[in-house]
Protein backbone atom coordinates (compact mmCIF):
# COMPACT_ATOMS: atom_id res chain seq x y z
CA UNK A 1 0.00 0.00 0.00
CA UNK A 2 1.17 3.22 -0.86
CA UNK A 3 1.60 5.94 1.94
CA UNK A 4 -0.67 8.91 1.44
CA UNK A 5 1.64 12.12 0.15
CA UNK A 6 -0.81 14.73 1.88
CA UNK A 7 -0.55 12.62 5.23
CA UNK A 8 3.50 12.42 4.50
CA UNK A 9 3.52 16.39 3.63
CA UNK A 10 1.30 17.18 7.36
CA UNK A 11 4.05 15.04 8.96
CA UNK A 12 6.67 16.62 7.83
CA UNK A 13 5.37 20.02 8.37
CA UNK A 14 4.27 18.68 12.03
CA UNK A 15 7.87 17.89 12.66
CA UNK A 16 9.64 20.98 11.41
CA UNK A 17 7.59 22.80 13.73
CA UNK A 18 8.33 20.54 16.58
CA UNK A 19 12.16 20.86 15.80
CA UNK A 20 11.50 24.51 15.21
CA UNK A 21 9.69 25.15 18.97
CA UNK A 22 12.60 22.86 20.68
CA UNK A 23 15.16 24.89 19.24
CA UNK A 24 13.41 28.16 20.15
CA UNK A 25 13.07 27.00 23.56
CA UNK A 26 16.55 25.88 23.44
CA UNK A 27 18.04 28.84 22.88
CA UNK A 28 15.31 30.39 25.67
CA UNK A 29 17.56 28.04 28.10
CA UNK A 30 20.40 29.79 26.99
CA UNK A 31 19.70 33.51 28.47
CA UNK A 32 20.66 34.44 31.11
CA UNK A 33 18.28 35.09 34.24
CA UNK A 34 18.35 36.88 37.35
CA UNK A 35 16.32 35.80 40.25
CA UNK A 36 15.15 38.81 42.61
CA UNK A 37 14.40 38.16 46.02
CA UNK A 38 12.01 39.94 47.69
CA UNK A 39 10.33 40.68 50.88
CA UNK A 40 7.29 39.22 49.49
CA UNK A 41 8.70 36.26 47.86
CA UNK A 42 11.18 35.59 44.58
CA UNK A 43 10.80 36.61 40.94
CA UNK A 44 12.51 34.96 38.24
CA UNK A 45 13.36 37.26 35.09
CA UNK A 46 15.80 36.46 31.96
CA UNK A 47 17.65 38.56 30.52
CA UNK A 48 17.98 39.78 26.83
CA UNK A 49 21.44 40.44 25.76
CA UNK A 50 20.77 40.79 22.11
CA UNK A 51 18.26 43.74 22.66
CA UNK A 52 20.17 45.11 25.32
CA UNK A 53 23.69 44.11 25.60
CA UNK A 54 24.95 47.12 27.95
CA UNK A 55 22.04 47.01 29.65
CA UNK A 56 21.89 43.74 30.92
CA UNK A 57 25.90 43.72 31.18
CA UNK A 58 25.85 46.55 33.79
CA UNK A 59 22.12 45.07 35.64
CA UNK A 60 24.12 41.91 36.46
CA UNK A 61 27.71 44.22 37.21
CA UNK A 62 24.99 46.03 39.81
CA UNK A 63 23.63 43.40 40.83
CA UNK A 64 26.73 41.32 42.13
CA UNK A 65 28.77 44.06 42.91
CA UNK A 66 31.20 43.38 39.70
CA UNK A 67 32.36 43.71 36.66
CA UNK A 68 33.15 46.50 34.54
CA UNK A 69 30.38 49.01 33.15
CA UNK A 70 29.51 49.36 29.72
CA UNK A 71 27.99 52.60 27.58
CA UNK A 72 29.07 55.14 30.06
CA UNK A 73 27.81 58.49 28.87
CA UNK A 74 28.20 62.67 30.13
CA UNK A 75 31.54 63.75 33.04
CA UNK A 76 29.95 61.14 35.83
CA UNK A 77 32.64 57.64 36.51
CA UNK A 78 31.25 54.45 37.22
CA UNK A 79 30.46 53.32 40.99
CA UNK A 80 33.37 50.89 41.92
CA UNK A 81 32.70 47.33 41.94
CA UNK A 82 32.44 46.16 45.71
CA UNK A 83 28.81 45.55 47.51
CA UNK A 84 25.99 44.12 45.57
CA UNK A 85 24.06 47.22 44.69
CA UNK A 86 20.39 46.38 44.98
CA UNK A 87 20.89 44.60 48.23
CA UNK A 88 18.09 46.10 50.62
CA UNK A 89 16.72 48.54 48.26
CA UNK A 90 13.37 48.93 47.81
CA UNK A 91 10.52 49.21 45.26
CA UNK A 92 10.24 52.81 45.84
CA UNK A 93 7.16 53.25 43.29
CA UNK A 94 4.35 51.10 42.66
CA UNK A 95 1.47 51.65 40.37
CA UNK A 96 -1.89 49.04 40.56
CA UNK A 97 -2.49 48.62 37.04
CA UNK A 98 0.75 49.92 35.68
CA UNK A 99 4.33 48.51 36.88
CA UNK A 100 6.56 48.42 40.24
CA UNK A 101 9.93 50.14 40.00
CA UNK A 102 13.04 49.86 42.39
CA UNK A 103 16.88 50.70 42.52
CA UNK A 104 16.96 54.19 44.02
CA UNK A 105 20.06 53.85 46.92
CA UNK A 106 17.60 57.18 48.09
CA UNK A 107 14.33 55.08 48.20
CA UNK A 108 12.42 57.86 46.60
CA UNK A 109 13.22 57.80 42.43
CA UNK A 110 16.01 60.99 42.90
CA UNK A 111 19.28 58.74 43.35
CA UNK A 112 21.50 56.32 41.14
CA UNK A 113 24.88 54.77 40.58
CA UNK A 114 26.60 57.59 39.90
CA UNK A 115 27.03 57.11 36.13
CA UNK A 116 24.37 57.15 33.01
CA UNK A 117 24.53 54.87 30.28
CA UNK A 118 22.88 54.54 26.79
CA UNK A 119 19.60 53.85 25.58
CA UNK A 120 19.39 50.47 23.92
CA UNK A 121 16.13 50.30 21.57
CA UNK A 122 15.57 49.41 17.95
CA UNK A 123 13.19 51.94 16.90
CA UNK A 124 12.44 51.10 13.27
CA UNK A 125 11.81 47.18 14.76
CA UNK A 126 9.58 48.77 17.18
CA UNK A 127 7.31 50.43 13.88
CA UNK A 128 7.89 53.88 15.27
CA UNK A 129 8.32 55.35 12.00
CA UNK A 130 5.30 54.02 10.90
CA UNK A 131 3.07 56.17 12.95
CA UNK A 132 2.91 59.98 12.41
CA UNK A 133 2.98 62.63 14.96
CA UNK A 134 -0.07 64.15 13.64
CA UNK A 135 -2.70 61.17 13.20
CA UNK A 136 -6.38 63.43 12.21
CA UNK A 137 -4.58 66.69 12.90
CA UNK A 138 -4.10 64.91 16.80
CA UNK A 139 -0.87 64.35 18.69
CA UNK A 140 -0.10 60.55 18.34
CA UNK A 141 -1.76 59.04 21.49
CA UNK A 142 1.54 57.65 22.52
CA UNK A 143 2.95 61.65 22.79
CA UNK A 144 1.14 62.24 25.83
CA UNK A 145 -0.11 65.93 24.69
CA UNK A 146 -2.49 66.99 27.31
CA UNK A 147 -2.06 70.45 27.71
CA UNK A 148 -0.64 73.43 25.24
CA UNK A 149 2.67 73.43 26.70
CA UNK A 150 3.51 69.60 26.55
CA UNK A 151 2.31 70.30 22.53
CA UNK A 152 4.81 73.22 22.33
CA UNK A 153 7.78 71.15 24.57
CA UNK A 154 6.95 67.89 22.91
CA UNK A 155 6.42 68.26 19.27
CA UNK A 156 5.91 72.38 18.07
CA UNK A 157 9.48 73.13 19.24
CA UNK A 158 11.64 69.64 18.11
CA UNK A 159 10.08 70.60 14.94
CA UNK A 160 10.56 73.91 14.71
CA UNK A 161 14.58 73.49 15.45
CA UNK A 162 15.10 70.76 12.91
CA UNK A 163 14.36 73.28 10.10
CA UNK A 164 17.10 75.81 11.71
CA UNK A 165 14.77 77.91 13.06
CA UNK A 166 14.96 79.66 16.40
CA UNK A 167 11.87 79.39 18.84
CA UNK A 168 12.47 82.81 19.98
CA UNK A 169 12.22 84.17 16.37
CA UNK A 170 8.52 84.88 16.35
CA UNK A 171 8.93 86.64 12.80
CA UNK A 172 10.82 83.93 11.19
CA UNK A 173 8.24 81.32 12.37
CA UNK A 174 5.09 83.38 10.64
CA UNK A 175 7.35 83.50 7.43
CA UNK A 176 7.64 80.03 7.50
CA UNK A 177 4.82 78.85 8.59
CA UNK A 178 4.05 76.17 5.82
CA UNK A 179 6.82 74.62 5.91
CA UNK A 180 6.61 74.30 9.64
CA UNK A 181 3.07 73.02 9.07
CA UNK A 182 4.41 70.49 6.39
CA UNK A 183 7.16 69.05 8.34
CA UNK A 184 4.29 68.91 11.27
CA UNK A 185 2.32 66.58 8.88
CA UNK A 186 4.93 64.23 7.86
CA UNK A 187 6.67 63.50 11.17
CA UNK A 188 6.75 60.52 11.97
CA UNK A 189 7.40 59.35 15.95
CA UNK A 190 10.85 58.54 15.30
CA UNK A 191 12.05 61.49 13.94
CA UNK A 192 10.20 63.47 16.42
CA UNK A 193 12.10 61.07 18.90
CA UNK A 194 15.40 61.58 17.88
CA UNK A 195 14.31 65.47 18.11
CA UNK A 196 14.04 64.90 21.75
CA UNK A 197 17.31 63.59 21.84
CA UNK A 198 16.78 59.27 21.90
CA UNK A 199 19.15 57.00 19.75
CA UNK A 200 18.29 54.03 17.83
CA UNK A 201 19.77 51.22 16.98
CA UNK A 202 18.66 48.60 14.45
CA UNK A 203 21.23 46.11 15.05
CA UNK A 204 19.61 45.48 18.38
CA UNK A 205 16.74 42.92 18.82
CA UNK A 206 13.15 44.98 19.20
CA UNK A 207 11.40 44.24 22.60
CA UNK A 208 8.10 46.26 23.12
CA UNK A 209 7.27 47.35 26.72
CA UNK A 210 4.96 44.15 27.06
CA UNK A 211 3.36 42.84 30.17
CA UNK A 212 6.13 41.03 32.62
CA UNK A 213 8.72 42.83 31.20
CA UNK A 214 12.07 44.24 32.55
CA UNK A 215 12.60 47.85 31.45
CA UNK A 216 15.25 51.17 32.83
CA UNK A 217 13.65 53.38 34.13
CA UNK A 218 14.92 57.36 33.22
CA UNK A 219 14.21 61.08 33.00
CA UNK A 220 14.84 61.31 29.28
CA UNK A 221 17.17 59.51 26.41
CA UNK A 222 20.63 58.14 27.58
CA UNK A 223 19.89 58.56 31.65
CA UNK A 224 19.65 55.37 32.63
CA UNK A 225 21.07 54.18 35.97
CA UNK A 226 20.46 51.43 38.60
CA UNK A 227 16.18 52.10 38.54
CA UNK A 228 14.42 49.82 36.85
CA UNK A 229 10.57 48.85 36.52
CA UNK A 230 8.48 45.70 35.77
CA UNK A 231 5.29 46.16 33.83
CA UNK A 232 1.80 44.98 35.50
CA UNK A 233 0.41 45.31 31.91
CA UNK A 234 1.37 46.43 28.42
CA UNK A 235 2.42 49.58 28.19
CA UNK A 236 2.34 50.79 24.31
CA UNK A 237 2.91 54.81 25.13
CA UNK A 238 6.32 53.76 26.62
CA UNK A 239 7.50 52.45 23.19
CA UNK A 240 10.65 53.48 22.21
CA UNK A 241 11.27 55.48 25.51
CA UNK A 242 12.80 53.19 27.51
CA UNK A 243 15.26 50.38 27.09
CA UNK A 244 13.16 46.77 27.35
CA UNK A 245 16.20 43.81 28.55
CA UNK A 246 14.30 40.76 30.26
CA UNK A 247 10.73 39.75 31.75
CA UNK A 248 9.24 37.31 34.46
CA UNK A 249 9.96 33.90 33.43
CA UNK A 250 8.80 33.03 37.48
CA UNK A 251 6.52 34.68 40.14
CA UNK A 252 4.04 36.61 38.17
CA UNK A 253 2.08 36.34 40.93
CA UNK A 254 4.61 37.66 43.29
CA UNK A 255 4.68 40.37 41.22
CA UNK A 256 0.99 41.09 40.53
CA UNK A 257 0.97 40.82 44.71
CA UNK A 258 3.39 43.73 44.93
CA UNK A 259 1.12 45.59 42.89
CA UNK A 260 -1.47 45.43 45.03
CA UNK A 261 0.40 46.80 48.24
CA UNK A 262 -1.17 49.82 50.03
CA UNK A 263 0.66 52.91 48.71
CA UNK A 264 0.97 56.74 49.85
CA UNK A 265 2.28 60.03 48.70
CA UNK A 266 4.31 59.21 45.49
CA UNK A 267 2.91 55.93 45.14
CA UNK A 268 5.25 54.84 47.70
CA UNK A 269 4.57 51.27 49.12
CA UNK A 270 3.41 52.36 52.93
CA UNK A 271 4.93 49.64 53.87
CA UNK A 272 8.30 49.07 52.25
CA UNK A 273 8.61 45.98 49.69
CA UNK A 274 12.40 45.34 49.96
CA UNK A 275 14.69 44.33 46.93
CA UNK A 276 16.43 41.32 49.15
CA UNK A 277 19.01 40.51 46.55
CA UNK A 278 19.31 40.39 42.82
CA UNK A 279 21.67 37.30 41.53
CA UNK A 280 22.13 35.71 38.22
CA UNK A 281 21.54 31.87 38.71
CA UNK A 282 22.05 30.39 35.32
Amino acid sequence: MRPNRLAYCVVAVGLLILTADRASAQSRTDLPKALIKTSMGDIVVELWPAAAPKTVANFLALAEGKGEFTGIVGPQKPAKPGKPYYDGLIFHRVIKGFMIQGGCPNGDGTGGPGFRFVDEINGKGLGLDEKKALTGGQPYPWLGVRTQADWQRNVLLPAIKSLGIDPRDVEEQKKRQDEIKKKLETLDLLELYELQGYRYNDKLEPKAPKKGVLAMANSGANTNGSQFFINLIDTPWLTGKHTVFGHVVQGMDVLEKIGEVKVGAGAKPVKDVKILSIRRVD
